[in-house]
C-alpha cells in the first residue's frame, strides 16, 4: 500500500520545498501569537521574546535554537517575505535570461494587475465573517465593535480604504478586525519594489543586473530604513542565482565553492536559526547588547534599520532558503506531505488562526486556568471551568497545551475550507477578471514547459 500510494503521488514541482517552507513558517507564526496571547499575564512578550539568561532569567522556551518553535514568528514572516521575492521572480526572470520582452511585458502586466485584488480579497471576507460574528452571534473577536450592524458595516468600510491604501502616510497599519494583516500592506508593496526592479533590470547584462541587485539591497539596508524591502530583492537574487546554475552560467566566484558546498551550506542553515531567534521583545539596541550572546553581534547593525530584528531575520531567511535549496535532508522534510498541505493553505491559515484565537481559543485557555486580563469581564462564564495544572516548563504547561488539541485542528480545518470557498475563487476571480480586460486572450497565455510555476507564480499562491 505505501508503494502504491507514494507511486500515485503527483511528481512535485522543482520549487515545491518553497512552498514546505512558507507553510511551516506559518505554523510558526501560529506558535508565536498563541504564546503571547495565553501567557499575556505572565508578560509573555518580555520573557519569550528576550534572550536565554537575559538578567538572570533561563527559560528553556528562550533557548537557542528551540526558541524559534515558541517565538519563531518574525523569523518566519521574514522568510514569507524572501519567498515572495523568489516567487514572484522566477517566471519574469525566466523570460529576462531569454531575451523575451514581449513575454516579460505580458507576465508582469498580469502579474501586477491581480496583485491588490488576490492579496485584498481574502482579507475583505475573512474579516467581514469576524464582524458577523459579533452581531449575529455574539462572540466578539479581538477589536472594538460598533452599536449596531450597520454602524459596523461602515466602520468596517472605512477602516478598510484606509488600511489598503498602500501610499496612506499615516494611520493605522493593520485591519482592525484582524490586526494579524498588517503584513499585507508590507507584501503588496514588496511585490510593487519587485516588479519595478524587474523592468529596471531587464535589459542589464548578467553581471550589472547581479550587482544591482546587491546594490538595491544594500541601499535597503544600509542606507535607507527599508529591511522589509531588502527580503524580497533578496529573494529575487536568490532565484536569479538558481536560474543561472540551472544553466550553468553562474559568476566564477562562485562556483569555485562548490567543493565546499555542503559544509558551507550547513554552516548557513545554523547560523539561520541561530539569527532567527533574535531577541525582539523591545527596539533599544541596548537590550541587545546586554543579551547573552548578542553583544557583538549587536554591533554588526546599520544605523539606518531602525528595529533591529529586521536585520538579522534578513540573513536568517536568506541562509534559510538558500541552505533549503541545497541539503537533501531539509529540502525533503519541507517536501513532505505535511509541510506541502500547510504551504496550500498556509494564506488562509494565516489570515484565520488570530480570529480563532481570540474567540474560541480566548475561551479555551479561561477555561483551562491561563488567566489574562478581560476574562473575568468578557468570557465570565468560562473562567477556570476546567482548571489544568501550570507547572512545567514556560510555554509549555499543561493548561495551555491541552487546547490546542481543538484548536489546532480547527485552525488548519478552517484554513481548509476557506481555501476552496474564499482563497481559490479568490484567485480565480483575478485571472478571470484580468482576461476580461487584455484585447487579447493569447497575451495571458503562459508556454507549456513553464506552466506549473508560472501558473503558480501567477496566481500569486506561492506568495500569499
Amino acid at each position: 500500500m505505501g508503494r502504491t500510494s507514494t507511486a500515485s503521488r503527483k511528481p512535485l514541482r522543482r520549487t515545491a520545498y518553497l512552498d514546505g517552507i512558507r507553510g511551516f513558517a506559518a505554523l510558526m507564526v501560529y506558535f508565536l501569537h498563541h504564546q503571547l496571547w495565553a501567557h499575556e499575564a505572565q508578560q509573555a512578550e518580555m520573557k519569550l521574546e528576550s534572550a536565554w539568561g537575559y538578567r538572570g532569567q533561563y527559560y528553556l522556551a528562550c533557548f537557542p535554537v528551540l526558541r524559534n518553535f515558541f517565538t519563531g514568528g518574525h523569523y518566519a514572516v521574514a522568510v514569507f517575505f524572501v519567498l515572495s521575492g523568489y516567487v514572484l521572480s522566477t517566471r519574469p526572470l525566466a523570460l529576462i535570461h531569454a531575451g523575451d520582452d514581449s513575454q516579460l511585458l505580458n507576465n508582469l502586466s498580469s502579474a501586477l494587475f491581480r496583485r491588490w485584488l488576490r492579496l485584498y480579497l481574502p482579507i475583505l471576507a475573512t474579516c467581514f465573517v469576524v464582524l458577523c460574528f459579533w452581531h449575529v452571534f455574539g462572540v466578539l473577536a479581538n477589536y472594538m465593535p460598533q452599536k449596531n450592524f450597520s454602524a459596523e458595516v461602515w466602520n468596517y468600510y472605512v477602516e478598510f480604504k484606509k488600511y489598503s491604501l498602500i501610499f496612506n502616510t499615516g494611520g493605522p497599519i493593520w485591519f482592525a478586525y484582524n490586526p494579524h494583516t498588517w503584513s499585507i500592506p508590507i507584501e503588496f508593496k514588496g511585490s510593487i519594489v519587485v516588479y519595478t526592479a524587474l523592468m529596471a533590470f531587464a535589459k542589464c547584462t548578467r553581471t550589472a543586473r547581479l550587482r544591482c541587485e546587491v546594490g538595491l539591497i544594500f541601499y535597503f539596508l544600509y542606507i535607507a530604513d527599508g529591511a522589509y524591502f531588502a527580503l524580497f530583492v533578496g529573494g529575487m537574487l536568490l532565484c536569479d542565482l538558481d536560474l543561472l546554475a540551472m544553466k550553468d552560467e553562474l559568476p566564477t566566484w562562485i562556483t569555485r565553492f562548490r567543493s565546499s558546498g555542503p559544509v558551507i551550506f550547513h554552516i548557513l542553515f545554523v547560523i539561520s536559526i541561530f539569527l532567527g531567534g533574535v531577541p525582539s521583545f523591545d527596539r533599544d539596541i541596548d537590550s541587545l547588547r546586554n543579551s547573552p550572546g548578542w553583544y557583538y553581534l549587536s554591533f554588526l547593525k546599520p544605523q539606518a534599520v531602525f528595529d533591529y530584528k529586521w536585520f538579522y531575520n534578513f540573513w536568517a531567511a536568506m541562509f534559510l532558503v538558500t541552505a533549503a535549496a541545497r541539503l537533501p535532508w531539509l529540502k525533503h522534510f519541507f517536501e513532505t506531505r505535511f509541510c506541502q498541505y500547510l504551504g496550500r493553505i498556509s494564506y488562509m491559515f494565516y489570515l484565520v488562526h488570530g480570529p480563532i484565537m481570540t474567540t474560541l481559543g480566548d475561551r479555551l485557555y479561561a477555561a483551562t486556568g491561563m488567566s489574562r486580563d478581560g476574562h473575568a469581564m468578557g468570557v465570565p462564564g468560562w473562567t477556570n471551568r476546567f482548571p489544568l495544572p501550570r507547572n512545567g516548563p514556560f510555554g509549555l504547561e499543561l493548561a495551555y497545551l491541552v487546547p490546542h488539541l481543538i484548536l489546532l485542528p480547527l485552525t488548519l480545518w478552517v484554513a481548509e475550507v476557506t481555501t476552496a470557498l474564499i482563497d481559490d475563487p479568490s484567485v480565480k476571480f483575478c485571472g478571470w477578471l484580468y482576461k476580461r480586460t487584455i484585447s487579447s486572450p493569447r497575451a495571458f497565455a503562459v508556454p507549456v514547459e513553464a506552466s506549473s510555476e508560472a501558473a503558480e507564480l501567477d496566481n500569486g499562491r506561492s506568495s500569499r
